[in-house]
């Protein structure tokens, strides 16, 4: 690794839902780390006072490395992690977001190997949920970084946090943040990472850099961590901040030529997601009801 990173300071923000049995272990893990320079922030969030997107904006606005670490506190890192993450920085200058290969506890079935863009406009966790038998062992571009463990260079974030001040029309304040405090819950990372394309930076995957995260150990109950279909066991507040949040991220992100060739994709999801919600979950439509004001700007 070139000299440029290899001994930087990384901040590391950890925003905690208090779990000690989730905190502990990641702090260890960090503290085993091969690579020693680091910021560690932790914000306690348990009692909800700030959105998780507020929460991390306050730590990055405390930060003082070069490169941000971002994590849930339901993950574990090993031991190279940040050593070998911090090499896909080296790639070039214009690669802003970096991370690693992200596994279950069970050590054996993938989490993510990093997002990509769907024609639904959705963010696909490639290789979610698939066994690892070494099938993404190859470095490469991505299009952004999952945000249960998410590496960020601090140029990068502060880029697309002036991102307002470079497309016209744009003037809400949200706008001007690092992740749109707005969100909360889901999408922020594709968020983050479609802002980040379109002012020309790069993702990086680097699967040396490896991660464990217990999936939905933040968000969902307790039978549904580690499941597929996370729509299911979360609750309907969360899940009408699913909704929602693909909308504004289509709305903030997506340009008329796109939304125009995307559209039948979008429709086709939306008439499932609805018949879905009608059928399942329609207490949805009340949580999505309450926060009607607040959205439709």
């Amino acid at each position: 690794m070139a000299q440029g990173v290899s001994n930087t300071l990384v901040s590391v923000i950890i925003v905690s839902g208090g779990r000690k049995d989730y905190i502990e272990p990641l702090l260890d893990s960090i503290k085993r780390q091969t690579h020693n320079n680091l910021q560690i922030i932790t914000i306690d969030n348990s009692n909800k006072n700030f959105t998780y997107c507020n929460a991390l904006n306050n730590g990055i606005s405390d930060a003082k490395g070069e490169f941000i670490l971002c994590l849930n506190d339901d993950v574990l890192l090993s031991a190279a992690f940040i050593e070998n993450a911090l090499k896909g920085f080296d790639i070039n200058d214009k690669v802003g977001m970096v991370s690693g290969k992200i596994l279950r506890f069970d050590k054996k079935t993938i989490d993510s190997t990093e997002l990509f863009l769907t024609p639904w406009r959705t963010a696909k966790e490639r290789g979610y949920g698939r066994k690892d038998v070494g099938q993404f062992e190859k470095n490469g571009y991505v299009f952004g970084v999952s945000g249960a463990v998410a590496f960020y260079r601090r140029k990068m974030l502060k880029d697309i946090k002036k991102m307002g001040t470079v497309l016209k029309g744009w003037d809400s304040p949200h706008f001007f943040e690092y992740f749109d405090s707005r969100f909360g819950f889901f999408y922020e990372d594709l968020d983050v990472a479609w802002r980040a394309q379109r002012m020309g930076w790069k993702g990086y995957y680097v699967p040396s850099a490896i991660a464990y995260h217990l999936r939905g150990g933040t968000a969902r109950v307790s039978e549904g961590k580690g499941k597929p279909l996370a729509r299911h066991y979360i609750s309907d507040e969360l899940h009408a901040c699913l909704i929602k949040n693909r909308y504004r991220t289509i709305a903030k992100n997506e340009t008329m030529l796109g939304f125009l060739l995307h559209l039948p994709f979008i429709l086709l999801y939306d008439m499932l997601v609805w018949f879905y919600v009608l059928s399942f979950k329609r207490g949805v439509i009340k949580c999505l009801r309450a926060t009607e004001r607040s959205f439709g700007r």
